[in-house]
């Protein structure tokens, strides 16, 4: 299959922010009696306004709001441990080297995301989605569906690059192809096109067309 751009997850896929989003979501957890490992198995890949809401079903809108800027407060100042995971720099660096489309799509807030991001001591994309962007979060094929739009892409052609469950659900949604990296157990049966343990693995053949995998 030919393909044309890339459409990248950031937390997980690109960074390894795991500890800070965990120790962020757990503080808040502490505030509402509820127990770490609830909170934990449910919120990866997923925006954190639906978590919220997942959590604090009789809250009105006004109190979601409240929580949701505690956490987004927490989480963009908290950058220490953050670091790139294996082959994202040089990854990036080599699609930009080779005019090969890439975009960020994320499930945080623009805040967190830039925070995030800044990890990786690249320029932005010219295409950065985030929650703020799409009314509906993965794992509903929106986020990518808005990625492959703004690189002026067919969903088809684009490849997703995804570590969660949420993103995974997402990116096949959206009739792309997807490498699930790092993902895991219970993201097996969704059947990604591409399994890697890490992005090292991912071999890219440019055409004139566009590249192959």
């Amino acid at each position: 299959m030919m393909y044309q751009g890339f459409l990248f997850d950031l937390d997980g896929t690109l960074v390894d922010s795991l500890a800070v989003v965990e120790t962020a979501w757990s503080k808040w957890g502490e505030r509402h009696a509820i127990p770490a490992s609830e909170i934990l198995a449910f919120i990866h890949g997923k925006q954190a306004i639906t978590s919220l809401r997942h959590f604090l079903p009789q809250a009105d809108e006004a109190t979601l709001r409240e929580e949701f800027l505690w956490l987004e407060h927490l989480e963009s100042t908290t950058v220490e441990g953050i670091v790139p995971l294996p082959g994202a720099k040089a990854l990036l660096t080599y699609l930009t080297e080779q005019k090969i489309p890439w975009a960020i799509v994320t499930s945080g807030s623009l805040p967190v995301a830039s925070a995030r991001f800044e990890v990786l001591a690249l320029p932005r994309p010219a295409v950065f989605i985030t929650a703020e962007q799409v009314a509906k979060g993965k794992p509903n094929p929106d986020p990518y569906l808005l990625g492959a739009k703004q690189l002026g892409l067919a969903p088809e052609r684009c490849v997703v690059v995804e570590d969660a469950v949420a993103g995974i659900e997402a990116g096949l949604a959206a009739k792309c192809a997807v490498v699930a990296v790092n993902a895991p157990v219970e993201a097996a049966h969704l059947k990604a096109t591409y399994s890697l343990k890490s992005l090292t693995e991912l071999v890219i053949t440019p055409t004139t067309q566009g590249f192959t995998l």
